[in-house]
């Protein structure tokens, strides 16, 4: 009898009570990169490799591990696939915005949020160092990224509370592109770990964004009597016009009728 109960103990062992429901549950398989995530990786890292203007299409492809129809899918060029990246920062930074700088000023606002996207941009440092100069020697990819730039720094400025929209919004929202320019040139030579330099630089910026504001709208209020004066008269030369054009017809309609024989 005892060596039948021994026997039972050592079954029990080999076969333990089932575990709870989902104990033993396989952990959830991260989430795969998208085509434009794998696209806009394999661009920072061949950016980072080589001259902004050595490597093509085919390389990001290539580096990417994606069919050139599955690029043509996702982006129309590779300036579009760069435009990508600047939302995939625009992301980053918006996802990570909360309230808790709500009391705060809107200078102390705006820096918390670009220096947030300077963290999210970090890795991709000496890609973005290729992007710089190549956009520092072509007039046209200037231009075209400014709009890039543009939208991006609109939705800054809203993460950060700061309306910008408007007639004034359109004049702050290029000021702070330029400013991000001259500060994105320092960060990107500022080798210090704690970024003095760029902190310097974003801080003295945005106070000069600050006073250019305040102006802008102090000539927006100045000019709003003349803007009112201005609708005015317009509106008066439309209604002469009008009227010139009533009487004009009043006046042909009396010939016309002038016109006919009275006999027929």
């Amino acid at each position: 009898m005892a060596e039948n109960n021994d026997a039972g103990a050592f079954n029990q062992s080999d076969n333990p009570a089932p575990s709870p429901i989902g104990v033993h549950d396989e952990p959830p398989k991260a989430k795969l990169p998208s085509t434009k995530d794998r696209i806009i990786e394999a661009m920072m890292e061949l950016a980072a490799e080589r001259d902004w203007s050595d490597f093509g299409i085919t390389d990001i492809a290539t580096r990417a591990s994606v069919s050139l129809a599955d690029f043509r899918d996702a982006f129309p060029s590779k300036g579009a696939a760069l435009a990508g990246f600047s939302r995939k920062i625009d992301r980053i930074v918006l996802d990570g915005t909360t309230t808790d700088l709500d009391e705060e000023t809107a200078k102390d606002r705006l820096f918390d949020v670009l220096m947030r996207r300077l963290d999210a941009m970090a890795p991709y440092r000496l890609g973005l160092e290729s992007v710089a100069e190549w956009v520092r020697s072509d007039g046209l990819a200037a231009a075209a990224l400014n709009q890039v730039a543009l939208n991006s720094m609109r939705f800054m400025l809203e993460a950060a509370g700061i309306d910008s929209e408007g007639r004034t919004g359109a004049v702050k929202l290029q000021g702070l592109v330029v400013a991000w320019a001259r500060i994105l040139n320092i960060w990107l030579n500022d080798d210090e770990t704690g970024m003095a330099k760029t902190m310097a630089a974003l801080d003295r910026e945005l106070q000069r964004g600050e006073m250019l504001s305040a102006r802008v709208d102090d000539l927006d209020r100045l000019a709003s009597p003349l803007r009112l004066l201005g609708r005015a008269v317009m509106d008066t030369r439309r209604r002469m016009k009008e009227r010139k054009r009533d009487t004009s017809s009043t006046s042909r309609r009396d010939a016309e009728f002038d016109a006919i024989d009275p006999e027929i």
